[in-house]
């Protein structure tokens, strides 16, 4: 009863937020004429408040809702896969091969790849890169997991991976200009506004078939929790299941870190915060509790974020370590 009013309140919270986005901005728009634009009119004295809130505000609450039901299902799936209560999405490598591949573009190409006749430059190079680069790490951990058994060393690795793609990065940051150290900085720093209405649907494709698979693994990751021992007696291959597990949270890392940047603590502390929350380890309540929790404190950073009558807006990872880190400590005291 507890838990089902408390995922109910986050739905609403949610809803309640999404709205909030919608309303809240840099310009003051009135209630009634956000309600008219969304339902498809127009506003014949501001033309360009129809331009805000269908190609600026709605893209980027959505964006900002999907980056945080994401993140926390992959830290969830990850803490619970390597019984780990420090894992997280960056934790693989898999988000340090997005920063790379966005490294060589901006840094070392200058945001510009030209083949032959094709030239790609701008927001639409930067996710590509992201996509390969965060594609090629995660073809590296699967073909490491089919010879490398052991979970923790699999871990292992992919924190070795993240330190050699750092190095290469800071390489590349030594030798680039200072227009590129720019750019690749202000993309580290995370945002929702990147994400076109004309790139939303590619967007909540990629982020919604990661989600469907991590619902469709919630009864393997509850037979992990009980040990491989367990899993296997009740018939499920733990092999594959870890691979599945990898295949989603890097689908789900890759397309938010193309997409939004590298968004730090959420997928690492919003899974604790639903622990303490639902007090259950069952993920069919948990992993529901982590993404709408999830999708809320992204939102709530989001609105956040909105500088009103500045026209400015806040980078994310200035906000998330605010609310990520104290929950980080308090769980490395709590298992002292």
């Amino acid at each position: 009863m507890r838990q089902s009013i408390i995922i109910s309140l986050l739905i609403v919270a949610m809803l309640f937020l999404a709205v909030c986005n919608l309303l809240w901005g840099s310009l003051d728009i009135p209630v009634t004429d956000v309600v008219q634009i969304l339902l498809g009119g127009q506003i014949e004295e501001h033309p360009q408040w129809t331009y805000i809130i269908r190609e600026s505000r709605f893209p980027q609450m959505i964006t900002a809702l999907l980056c945080g039901m994401s993140l926390s299902t992959c830290g969830l799936m990850l803490q619970t896969l390597f019984r780990n209560p420090l894992a997280g999405p960056s934790i693989l490598g898999i988000d340090a091969g997005s920063n790379l591949g966005v490294a060589l573009v901006m840094l070392l190409l200058g945001g510009t790849v030209t083949l032959g006749s094709l030239s790609v430059s701008g927001y639409l190079l930067v996710i590509a890169a992201a996509m390969l680069g965060a594609l090629c790490i995660m073809l590296l951990l699967l073909l490491l997991s089919s010879l490398l058994r052991n979970q923790i060393m699999l871990l292992i690795t992919g924190v070795i991976i993240s330190y050699v793609t750092g190095s290469i990065i800071s390489l590349l940051n030594y030798s680039a200009t200072e227009e590129g150290v720019h750019n690749y900085i202000v993309w580290g720093m995370g945002n929702f506004s990147g994400v076109s209405l004309e790139r939303l649907p590619l967007y909540c494709i990629l982020i919604m078939l990661g989600l469907f698979s991590a619902i469709l693994l919630m009864k393997p990751l509850d037979a992990i929790l009980l040990g491989e021992r367990y899993a296997a007696n009740l018939g499920i291959n733990v092999y594959r299941t870890r691979n599945l597990l990898l295949l989603c949270t890097g689908l789900l890392t890759a397309t938010t870190t193309a997409f939004c940047g590298p968004i730090s603590f959420l997928g690492l502390a919003v899974p604790h915060i639903a622990r303490m929350t639902l007090h259950t380890s069952l993920h069919r309540i948990l992993l529901p509790g982590s993404m709408l929790m999830g999708g809320c404190l992204t939102l709530l950073c989001n609105l956040l974020c909105t500088m009103p009558n500045s026209g400015s807006i806040i980078p994310v990872n200035v906000l998330t370590p605010l609310i990520g880190a104290p929950v980080i400590l308090y769980v490395i005291l709590k298992k002292h």
